[in-house]
């Protein structure tokens, strides 16, 4: 029996999201530490505060049965998209909107490149989960996304290299391209590496990692963001007046 894969209802969704308000901001909701009532609870104030959807996931190994109990629990208290942000192929989950089914394009370790997406590959299928293609491409140290996945970070100073990358992406169809500062990073990715990838990417360009203000999440903008990713900020008493800010810096 042929499995079908749920329509592009998501992607369209973003799409048009981005096509309204020039760039948006999503939560991302670090599944590991938190219970689903928890996240639920986070996930309704990030929506309160303007962001457009849910990212649920980690860099590190997760439970796959308490991944998707707070799916569950997050779907079942915001009417924004729910989606899978995995960092291995613990990250899958049936109860999520969609997954981004993501290539750590500078990893020194074939695993995160092909091998993890293989051994998903099938349990998506199964599970009928729609698929945003993205390359992850991490800037810099990376943080744990680029520790655990062994890549070797693009220099913040070489935006050439970085549009490189993003161009080949482009040409093996994938139709999200996501620089990666890192969770928790000090620094964020540069005005001039997204400017760089902005100008020879033709698709929906995400950026996370050490945006901490209104004005950070403007400069990303204005450089040609479409998507900004707010994560570590989301695990801080009271970010609710900086997240409201973010939101709607970025928003035209």
């Amino acid at each position: 029996m042929r499995h079908k894969l749920r329509q592009q209802q998501v992607e369209s969704k973003l799409k048009d999201l981005i096509a309204a308000h020039h760039t948006i901001c999503v939560g991302l909701i670090d599944s590991e530490n938190i219970t689903p009532r928890e996240a639920a609870k986070l996930a309704a104030t990030v929506e309160k505060c303007g962001a457009k959807a849910i990212l649920v996931g980690g860099s590190t190994g997760i439970d796959q049965i308490e991944l998707d109990s707070v799916v569950k629990e997050i779907k079942n208290t915001v009417t924004s998209p729910v989606i899978l942000f995995p960092g291995n192929v613990t990250g899958v989950a049936p109860s999520a909107d969609a997954i981004f089914f993501s290539c750590l394009m500078n990893s020194d370790n074939p695993y995160f490149i092909t091998q993890a997406q293989a051994l998903g590959a099938l349990a998506i299928r199964k599970y009928g989960l729609e698929t945003l293609p993205m390359a992850y491409i991490i800037i810099g140290e990376g943080g744990a996304a680029g520790f655990v996945g062994r890549a070797r970070g693009m220099p913040p100073n070489k935006p050439g290299l970085v549009a490189m990358y993003a161009l080949a992406a482009q040409y093996f169809g994938m139709r999200f391209v996501y620089l990666e500062a890192g969770s928790g990073a000090d620094g964020k990715v540069p005005a001039q590496v997204i400017k760089a990838v902005r100008k020879a990417y033709n698709g929906v360009l995400i950026v996370g990692g050490g945006i901490k203000s209104a004005t950070d999440a403007k400069a990303a903008a204005d450089s040609g963001a479409d998507i900004i990713v707010m994560g570590t900020m989301l695990e801080a008493q009271g970010f609710e007046s900086t997240l409201r800010d973010i939101c709607k810096s970025v928003s035209s």
